[in-house]
C-alpha cells in the first residue's frame, strides 16, 4: 500500500501551499488521516489530522495557518498551507491510522499503518 504524497516546492515566507494525498489501494474513509513532517535532522513531528468524521486536530506550532480536509468520494486528503514560515521548511508525509485509535494516539507517528513518500517543502526568500 501506498500513499502518493504531492505539492511541494519553494515558497516565499508569507506565501502558501497546497499538499494532496492520494491512494489507490486503501479506502480513505476507512481511516484517520494525519499529516507529519520531518525537517533536516529532527523527529518526525504532527502536523495536522482528521477523522472520519471531519474533525480535525492541529499542532499549536500551525493552529490557524494550517487547514487539513478529507475528500472521501475522491479518496484524497489535502493540507493547505499559509502564512508559511522558513520554520515549516521539512519534509511532509501523509499517513493512515485505524478508525479506532484515539486522538491523543494519532498525534504520534508510531500509531500510523500507511505513509507516502513526502514531499518538500522548502520555505526560503
Amino acid at each position: 500500500v501506498q500513499l502518493q504524497a504531492s505539492g511541494g516546492g519553494l515558497v516565499q515566507p508569507g506565501g502558501s501551499l497546497r499538499l494532496s494525498c492520494a491512494a489507490s489501494t486503501i479506502t480513505f474513509s476507512r481511516f484517520a488521516l494525519g499529516w507529519f513532517r520531518q525537517a533536516p535532522g529532527g523527529e518526525r513531528e504532527f502536523v495536522a489530522v482528521t477523522r472520519r468524521s471531519g474533525s480535525t486536530s492541529y499542532a499549536a506550532s500551525v493552529k490557524g495557518r494550517f487547514t487539513i480536509s478529507r475528500d472521501n468520494a475522491k479518496n484524497t486528503v489535502s493540507l493547505q498551507m499559509n502564512s508559511l514560515k522558513s520554520e515549516d521548511t521539512a519534509v511532509y508525509y501523509c499517513a493512515a491510522a485505524p478508525l479506532t485509535t484515539i486522538l491523543s494516539q494519532l498525534w504520534s507517528p508510531e500509531s500510523y499503518d500507511y505513509w507516502g513518500q513526502g514531499t518538500l517543502v522548502t520555505v526560503s526568500s
